[in-house]
């Protein structure tokens, strides 16, 4: 029988941790999140790849989200974008540059093609290259060359930002 309630408390927190850190939205974090979540209770995933599954589905629902969303700001030309995630330090010169060095990253994450995006924040987020190589139908042992070039893009991204 699954225990969604332990796998809840086990994997929400990172699942949605990481899943704001992809969208830069914590609404549509938390909506990927609990789709995640449904689709484990109606389809369990094999024993032993839960957490590589939760990431893998909220993954594709955040990007599907995201794609609407862009697709209905195109049409309504416009649309209120949300602050990045973090706590802000305490004094407002801190803060402001912290603001402004998250914005940076969030840019040149933006930049980045899904795949190298998710790929990056799943590897910051402590998976194993196995975990990774499931939830991005992709072999194993290519894990590693592809974070490799999905952090020089990113370093590229950020020299072209600065």
């Amino acid at each position: 029988m699954l225990d969604v309630g332990a796998l809840f408390a086990e994997h929400h927190a990172p699942l949605f941790r990481y899943l704001s850190r992809l969208t830069g939205d914590p609404d549509v974090a938390e909506d990927a999140a609990q789709e995640a979540f449904v689709k484990l209770v109606e389809k369990p995933p094999v024993p032993g790849q839960t957490r590589a599954w939760l990431f893998r589905v909220g993954t594709h629902a955040a990007w599907q989200t995201l794609r609407t969303g862009r697709r209905r700001k195109r049409i309504l030309e416009g649309g209120v974008d949300r602050a990045p995630v973090g706590d802000a330090p305490p004094l407002p010169d801190e803060a402001a540059e912290a603001a402004r060095e998250r914005e940076r990253v969030r840019r040149a994450l933006d930049g980045l093609p899904e795949r190298d995006r998710g790929i990056l924040l799943m590897y910051q987020e402590g998976f194993k290259h196995r975990e990774i190589a499931e939830s991005f139908d992709v072999p194993v042992h290519s894990v590693g060359t592809m974070v490799s070039r999905a952090l020089r893009k990113l370093a590229l991204e950020l020299r072209l930002d600065d």
